[in-house]
């Protein structure tokens, strides 16, 4: 198995995982929050989507999904258009609001994109320093772990909330 094949098995179960957690949900429990400050399946769902966008498409030199593709038109979020969820309040939480359909449809380009990007990926480049602002350097190889690691874990976030919720 090559780096690009395991990579891109790890982002396939992400993508699995967060379908399921959506499939056949309606807008409002899609916004339901377990808790009164606790993430919807919506927002989990949007915001491991909209980091795996930003971060491959910043790897990868090439636009993100969300815009180029019209997502943030579609969608219509009140928030900024480079936002990713990190840091929301739960205000900022409450206002991601979307079909399962938008979400899936996003979250299938968005994985398209990342997986066309992760098949250019050899052994050779995973060393590559991508981000100097950490110490140490974050490199190509920690970067592509590290979204697949997110997503994975709120995908799994957002299957137990639908759980949690009995849907």
């Amino acid at each position: 198995m090559t780096p690009a094949e395991l990579l891109e098995d790890a982002y396939g179960r992400v993508l699995e995982n967060a379908l399921a957690a959506v499939d056949g949900l309606d807008e409002e429990q899609l916004a339901t929050r377990p808790g009164p400050d606790a993430n919807s399946i919506a927002w989990l769902v949007w915001h491991l989507t909209r980091v795996q966008d930003d971060h491959v498409a910043d790897v990868a030199g090439t636009p993100q999904v969300w815009t180029e593709q019209g997502y943030a038109a579609r969608f219509a979020l009140p928030l900024e258009e480079g936002d990713t969820g990190y840091g929301h309040t739960s205000d900022q939480v409450a206002a991601v609001r979307a079909s399962a359909d938008d979400l899936a449809a996003y979250l299938r380009a968005t994985h398209a994109a990342s997986v066309a990007h992760l098949r250019t990926v050899g052994a050779e480049d995973l060393d590559r320093v991508v981000d100097e602002r950490w110490d140490p350097p974050v490199t190509l190889g920690v970067r592509l772990v590290s979204v697949a690691d997110d997503g994975a874990q709120h995908a799994g976030q957002a299957g137990y909330v639908r759980g949690l919720l009995g849907l």
